[in-house]
């Protein structure tokens, strides 16, 4: 992303009411042609980082906007989880938004909805309390900082003594107390959390995580700081003041932390915010990665979901493709060869010739490198990015033995394949659920199923059907 220049007031856009976006109840995504690796950028999206904070505030601001911009383009349907979350056009949030500055989109511009049904107050009781959630699926912060552990985990008894699971007890007090809870990865341990994540990584063409954070009224959980990733921040219940400066190290990297700059932070939060508003119940709130944010409860629990979106970056494609280009030079035996006898590496005049030869072969290996040859190296990295839809052990292996000529099976979303030609004739399917031989005779038969995204077993070949099942690349409709 580009360095970010932010008008005073201006990065606030509260939008005008939009029509309501269809967000069909289950998904699919279409599968890709055959021979092909899906687009994307690149960065291979480290691990999960803090996300959006809290502070206590001072006396309460006027809400902060400014000029309430023109609706361009009508939400769309294409992309039905993001047109949740911003209530304007995808071209026009692409264009103007992602990446670039700050959206606010209140209760009911993209729907009626709010986002209840995603995560609720009895859903947080049933996380922490019956699912038996171990550390580090759940933080606990108080005073801008989180808390050891030990002080909300404990043995779970009889058959369950492993000492790092989360103890309701421990949370009642500490939340009477004033401290927020953090539950974390909550796109892997809370269903409609998850299909929701999976939808948005799709429409986003970037990766997607949750956390949750609840926190007790007129209280923090965190210091000022920013995040590394972007944020969609989703208010579920309760009130939050939010407020937010600009970057002080626009677009920052996954390497690239707050805690590196603390100082500049700190003087930039005491600075004239861009946005101070309060979140309500149906609210969303789009942050850029780098915008520094706080927040405070008002006047009741409050509880937001915060959607962190991994972007792929350029910074990241320079990365596999200096990888790409290294590769190539180790095949150069004048690349590969000793330095001089008696070479003295602290000397820059010894270097300069090897120098030069070196970064010859460097730059023609950059200019040569292939389109096709950078998408081999990125594919892995986004199917390792995301997981495949869930499935059932018990389910496929029910399927498989019970399939007959009109049993239908659909291509099971977000696989993320590329196919590639054997020498034989057959195929190999790369995806999320592995790699799978398909063998010559069946080629036909498959690349027309995963053309149509389904079919039955009549169409398959009971041999392919039941391998397909058992591999994880199909289910049945």
């Amino acid at each position: 992303m580009v360095a970010l220049t932010v008008e005073p007031m201006a990065a606030l856009r509260v939008r005008p009411t939009a029509e309501p976006a269809a967000y069909p109840a289950c998904t699919t995504v279409e599968p890709m042609a055959a021979q092909t690796v899906e687009p994307m950028a690149a960065q291979t999206a480290g691990p999960m980082a803090a996300q959006t904070a809290a502070q206590t505030a001072g006396p309460m601001a006027a809400q902060t906007a400014g000029p309430m911009a023109a609706q361009t383009e009508a939400p769309s349907t294409q992309q039905p989880a993001l047109a949740r979350l911003i209530g304007i056009g995808i071209e026009e949030f692409a264009r103007d938004y992602w990446g670039q500055q700050a959206l606010l989109t209140p209760a009911g511009t993209a729907g009626d909805r709010g986002f209840g049904d995603l995560l609720d107050a009895d859903a947080v009781d049933e996380l922490v309390s019956e699912r038996g959630l171990r550390t580090p699926f759940l933080r606990v912060a108080r005073d801008g900082s989180t808390i050891g552990d030990s002080s909300f985990t404990a043995p779970g008894g009889v058959g369950a003594t492993i000492g790092d699971q989360v103890s309701d007890d421990s949370l009642v007090r500490l939340f009477a107390e004033g401290a927020t809870m953090v539950l974390q990865a909550l796109h892997r341990v809370w269903p409609p959390v998850l299909a929701f994540c999976q939808r948005l990584a799709v429409d986003l063409g970037h990766p997607v995580q949750a956390n949750a954070y609840v926190t007790p009224p007129q209280n923090q959980g965190f210091s000022n700081h920013y995040d590394v990733h972007d944020v969609f921040v989703l208010q579920i219940s309760g009130e939050k003041r939010w407020v937010i400066h600009a970057p002080v190290h626009p677009a920052p990297l996954r390497h690239q932390p707050w805690t590196d700059r603390r100082r500049a932070v700190q003087r930039r939060a005491t600075e004239e915010p861009i946005i101070d508003t309060v979140l309500r119940p149906g609210d969303a709130l789009y942050l850029p990665r780098g915008f520094l944010h706080a927040a405070t409860a008002l006047g009741g629990v409050s509880t937001h979901l915060t959607l962190g979106v991994h972007s792929w970056t350029r910074y990241g494609l320079a990365e596999q493709l200096l990888q790409l280009a290294l590769r190539a030079v180790a095949d150069d035996p004048e690349a590969r060869a000793s330095l001089p006898l008696g070479v003295d590496l602290s000397e820059p005049g010894s270097l300069v010739e090897d120098l030069e030869l070196i970064r010859g072969r460097l730059i023609t290996a950059l200019q040569e490198a292939e389109p096709a040859s950078l998408a081999s190296v990125l594919a892995p990295l986004t199917r390792s990015s995301q997981r495949a839809a869930p499935i059932g052990p018990l389910r496929q292996l029910r399927t498989a033995d019970e399939l007959t000529e009109l049993t239908p099976l659909l291509v099971r979303p977000y696989l993320a394949c590329s196919l590639s030609e054997r020498a034989d004739g057959g195929l190999t399917v790369s995806s999320r659920a592995g790699e799978v031989i398909v063998a010559a005779g069946e080629r036909d038969a498959f690349v027309s199923w995963w053309h149509a995204g389904g079919g039955t077993t009549g169409d398959l070949g009971a041999d392919l059907a039941r391998m397909l099942v058992l591999t994880g690349l199909a289910v049945t409709g």
